[in-house]
């Protein structure tokens, strides 16, 4: 086939892929008849390697209730003299040899790793290569293997996958001033690897806006606010209808997600059911009786990023959980949640039911978090999920206000507003948005409103402002 349009969106945390012939968009399959696939890599033991949703149920039955058993890795050798040698030379002096440990961290019952977000590391020049089984790894490599994927399902659908039109933040994540074009660079390399050796790339949320714009057309001069909150960053851009076509007015980035929405739940709602707070008693040297605050410290990051959490089925995690099951009282029922999560590497599933939450605080006023498999069953009012992301909403409203404060308009200058990402999805990102936009905000197409402008551009041959 010819002149068709190829447009792939690399997610932090899912992908998508379309094609457009000019009259038709198809997304593509890329998950069974999905077309929205996780950005996850597995690679095993063997450095073979699964992506999508295989690699995140690889990763889960691989560590479900293992044990995590981490040995001193030799680093070197250090001989020392412990004879002095015969003055005649009839003896040799006599030495010992000793292996040198580095930092116990290798894990011998490993069966493979997951990498899932790895979009968020492109623009960071300290993360280099990451080792895998005693074999460093360079970020590319952990992102080809999901674009072969989605080139592969690309060309099962009869379609040149060679070339495409490819997404990117309007900011990737980072500090340093060289982010963009290390991410940009580092991306680039990942795609021609893959086998998409020309690939143009263009800014998500105005590929968003341009997905809109093809099937709608406006009056001259009109101006569109696109938001486009993801999983992992919050876009914005402000086009000018000109023509047939559009200008760029203005665009902006901010590190903010549905990601970081799904872990402060985890850790407002979750924590204090799994022992936050309570009190560890214990004996100490002496075996004078000690009591602390437990030192639920150590746990937290390790919860709320499941791709590691694994690594808590460990005895020095472990053995104090089980002192406080054992010590009983009302606690210990905490204690026994956090220890069937560790246990059996729940946290992935917890998350799940996070995202359900959301989804259905979409439309209805009160959810329940429902996790049997650790007896957690709790009801969240709209009201007070807001209040427990207030911080962040504000973030939000202080993205859209900087994005007019550098087009130099205000809010009545826009004349529509799109939002996009799931995200927006959310009630208070739209009462925000409907607030400050009166009657102009439309939803438009969450989650795959960017891979099909992707298309729409590829096709039309749109070059990135």
């Amino acid at each position: 086939m010819t002149g068709i349009g190829v447009g792939i969106d690399f997610g932090t945390t899912n992908s998508v892929a379309a094609i457009y012939d000019g009259e038709r968009l198809t997304l593509v399959p890329i998950e069974g008849d999905n077309p929205v696939m996780p950005s996850a890599t597995y690679i095993d033991n063997e450095l073979k390697t699964d992506t999508g949703q295989a690699a995140i149920d690889r990763y889960i039955a691989d560590n479900t209730g293992r044990t995590v058993e981490l040995v001193p890795e030799v680093i070197g050798g250090a001989t020392l003299l412990v004879g002095d040698a015969d003055p005649e030379h009839r003896r040799p002096a006599e030495t010992l040899t000793q292996r040198v440990y580095g930092k116990a961290f290798r894990d011998t019952g490993l069966s493979g790793r997951l990498f899932r977000g790895t979009k968020r590391l492109l623009g960071d020049p300290n993360v280099r290569r990451l080792m895998v089984f005693d074999h460093p790894f360079r970020l590319v490599a952990l992102i080809t293997p999901i674009l072969l994927r989605i080139r592969k399902a690309i060309e099962s659908c009869d379609v040149e996958a060679s070339h495409a039109c490819v997404g990117h933040p309007v900011n990737f994540e980072g500090r340093y001033e060289f982010r963009n074009q290390l991410g940009l660079s580092r991306l680039g390399e990942s795609y021609g690897h893959a086998g998409v050796r020309s690939h143009a790339f263009y800014p998500e949320p105005i590929a968003a806006t341009v997905s809109f714009v093809a099937h709608n057309p406006g009056e001259e001069g009109r101006r569109i606010l696109t938001v486009d909150f993801g999983g992992g960053t919050l876009d914005f851009c402000i086009l000018r209808r000109k023509g047939s076509g559009f200008e760029v007015v203005t665009t902006h980035g901010v590190a903010l997600g549905g990601d970081h929405i799904d872990q402060r739940l985890f850790r407002e709602l979750l924590f204090p059911l799994l022992g936050k707070g309570e009190r560890w008693r214990r004996r100490g040297v002496d075996k004078e009786e000690i009591e602390t605050l437990f030192p639920f410290e150590d746990y937290e990051e390790l919860l709320v990023n499941w791709a590691v959490s694994y690594t808590l089925n460990q005895n020095r995690y472990t053995t104090p959980v089980m002192d406080c099951i054992e010590q009983g009282g009302p606690a210990k029922y905490k204690f026994r949640r956090l220890r069937e999560l560790i246990k059996q590497n729940l946290s992935y599933l917890v998350f799940q039911a996070i995202k359900d939450l959301k989804a259905e605080l979409s439309y209805a006023e009160e959810a329940v978090l429902d996790v049997p498999e650790i007896d957690v069953e709790l009801t969240l009012t709209r009201p007070h999920f807001e209040a427990l992301i207030a911080d962040q909403l504000t973030k939000f409203q202080e993205g859209v206000d900087a994005t007019l404060e550098r087009a130099g308009l205000a809010a009545s200058d826009i004349d529509l507003v799109l939002r996009t990402g799931g995200s927006s999805l959310i009630p208070a990102v739209r009462a925000i948005l409907e607030d400050r936009f009166p009657e102009r905000v439309v939803e438009h197409d969450p989650f795959t409103s960017v891979a099909a402008g992707l298309a729409i551009a590829d096709y039309a041959g749109y070059a990135a402002p």
